[in-house]
């Protein structure tokens, strides 16, 4: 089987633009999670009052306007979900040296990129236009900029790769099936190169309110915003939505090897299952995502003592994160695992970022490519107290600050409603 190798990283988070800028104030313990307060009058009157919203400004300075990354008239034919995609596919190209041009190299240069949602502003606009206005209302664009694929749609057309075009949309799990499904096509051989990963901009007052309504997320720290996404915290109450984008640039390793690119790390496995279960809510023993977790070490040739850390999905709810946990000590303390589970190293960035929904996956998965590659554990922020109850909760979940540690190995975990789980292993290069 061809081997899978990544050479380039590109993100929008609400940490900034650009991966050096994201990762840097991730590590410095920096947060993105703000009030919505001033976002408009249908926000002021929700239960949830927090984000994790991009913040504005040049790109110079490590934040985000459109025209510093697309010229207007390709911007003007994106929903933003699809803009913050192109934006980090230019990084992750750029910082992988990919711009080919013999006609060759583009056959063998695909893309997939996903989103959850995807341009619900667009959908929910254009509905109360047409509702009021009639036909002369719907803008022509307003298809274009609805569905999910043309992200990968426009980087495709952009850079004229002619490979798989390929969009996932698989809820919460997006990202890294988008990441996994591009690293088979790899290894298939139906490409040489893949652009991607996964997206998402639906920070929007109807969809806050049916979170809300499935009481998913975050109420209790409204007025502040920074302390609210606590996952493995005993006071954790729900995620704290999030917009953005992560993109990886995968290339077969001998590929790479020739024209001497920068290798980041290996995609060695990628294990999917599903829960079989509820709609939203996970089993209690976390089943479907140790089932995951399992297959990707099993793809990856290794046992569970490998591991050397775990980025988790946990999106900071009372009962994902408990029932994450336990599949994780699960596998990890196993027959073939670690004897103490203080040496099970976990840790969660969406208490810096929030949950990105279909970009969770794919920012999370640059995460862990960069703890591989430097050796360091993005911190948890928020954590407090681990528990509910304590005494599951007993991994180290670099609370707070940052560790350097080896990593050689590492798993990154996401699941979505509707019982669709997908893990990540990521290893270092030898």
């Amino acid at each position: 089987m061809r081997r899978v190798v990544i050479t380039g990283l590109g993100a929008v988070t609400p940490l900034g633009a650009g991966v050096k800028h994201t990762w840097r104030r991730l590590l410095d313990g920096n947060t993105g999670i703000v009030s919505t307060t001033g976002l408009g009058a249908k926000f002021d009157l929700l239960p949830s009052r927090v984000a994790g919203l991009v913040p504005q400004g040049s790109r110079q300075d490590g934040f985000w306007q459109a025209k510093d990354w697309l010229p207007a008239s390709e911007a003007r034919q994106m929903a933003l979900f699809a803009q913050y995609a192109a934006a980090a596919a230019s990084e992750a190209l750029d910082d992988a040296g990919w711009h080919p041009t013999a006609q060759h190299d583009l056959e063998a240069t695909g893309v997939t990129i996903g989103s959850g949602i995807g341009n619900l502003d667009e959908a929910y606009n254009t509905s109360v236009a047409f509702d009021q206005g009639g036909y002369r209302k719907v803008s022509p664009l307003f298809v274009p900029r609805l569905l999910i694929n043309l992200a990968a749609g426009h980087i495709s057309i952009r850079y004229g790769f002619k490979g798989p075009n390929h969009a996932a949309t698989t809820a919460c799990t997006t990202g890294v099936h988008a990441i996994g499904d591009a690293s088979r096509l790899i290894m298939f051989g139906d490409a040489n190169v893949m652009v991607a990963g996964g997206a998402e901009s639906c920070i929007h007052p109807l969809a806050v309110a049916g979170f809300a309504r499935a009481r998913s997320l975050a109420t209790a720290w409204n007025d502040n915003p920074a302390a609210s996404s606590r996952p493995f915290d005993r006071d954790r109450a729900g995620f704290v939505i999030g917009e953005g984008a992560g993109i990886m640039v995968l290339e077969e390793l001998e590929h790479a090897k020739a024209r001497k690119a920068n290798i980041y790390a290996e995609v060695r496995g990628y294990g999917l299952s599903s829960d079989a279960y509820h709609m939203t809510a996970p089993q209690e023993d976390g089943d479907g995502a140790y089932l995951a977790m399992k297959q990707a070490l099993k793809h990856a040739g290794l046992k569970p003592n490998a591991v050397d850390y775990v980025n988790a999905h946990a999106t900071s709810t009372i009962l994902g994160d408990a029932a994450e946990n336990k599949a994780i000590k699960r596998l990890l303390l196993g027959s073939e695992g670690r004897k103490r589970a203080s040496e099970v190293n976990i840790s969660s960035t969406k208490g810096a970022i929030g949950h990105l929904l279909g970009a969770a996956g794919a920012v999370e998965a640059i995460f862990t490519a960069l703890a591989v590659n430097h050796n360091v554990l993005p911190p948890t922020l928020n954590l407090e107290n681990p528990g509910n109850p304590p005494e599951q909760f007993d991994c180290n979940y670099v609370a707070k600050v940052a560790q350097r540690r080896p990593v050689n190995a590492a798993l990154s975990n996401s699941f979505g409603f509707g019982g669709t789980n997908a893990s990540l292993c990521v290893t270092k290069y030898e």
